[in-house]
């Protein structure tokens, strides 16, 4: 189906991309826009247009070079689309959303870390013979000096994962 719609595009009997049917133009063969705006995609230009206006994404365009702007396109419809959700902050209220969790989870971490910590002290001090703090016949300092009491205050953790990528990018 591609070869059909880029043959009938040749011959100029294709419909226009979303960008040259929302500009009300004829598009040419050489239209910049239709490899990144589809026709079936209205919305994708019609948020950028919104946002930065056709003349200026069509300088942007022609300004880099060719394997460089689809990924200019990717980015100016994502801030574009962040910028229609939230006029005011756009990408930035995003962005700073997304650092407010992660500072939540970080200060959440800290605790449970804590916690952690504390449970095993307290585990050590109801268990003296299982941390290694009951040495016979050495002296205090030999006590605080055993591998064993070291790795007390150490902390193993596991992090699931499976579930934050939904939390954070929703």
């Amino acid at each position: 189906m591609y070869i059909m719609r880029e043959t009938s595009r040749k011959q100029g009997m294709s419909s226009p991309c979303a960008a040259c049917k929302l500009l009300r133009r004829r598009c040419a063969q050489d239209c910049i826009f239709a490899p990144y705006f589809p026709a079936d995609e209205p919305q994708k230009f019609a948020n950028v247009h919104k946002v930065f206006g056709a003349s200026n994404v069509n300088k942007m365009l022609q300004e880099l070079p060719m394997h460089q702007r689809s990924d200019a396109v990717s980015s100016m419809v994502y801030e574009a689309n962040a910028r229609v959700r939230d006029p005011v902050y756009g990408c930035v209220g995003a962005i700073s959303s997304l650092q407010q969790q992660i500072d939540a989870l970080q200060a959440q971490l800290a605790v449970a870390q804590a916690e952690v910590v504390h449970m095993r002290m307290h585990q050590a001090a109801s268990f003296p013979s299982i941390t290694g703090n009951y040495v016979e016949g050495g002296s205090p300092s030999s006590k605080l000096t055993t591998p064993h009491t070291r790795s007390l205050f150490a902390v193993d953790m596991v992090v699931d994962q499976t579930n934050m990528g939904d939390s954070l990018w929703s």
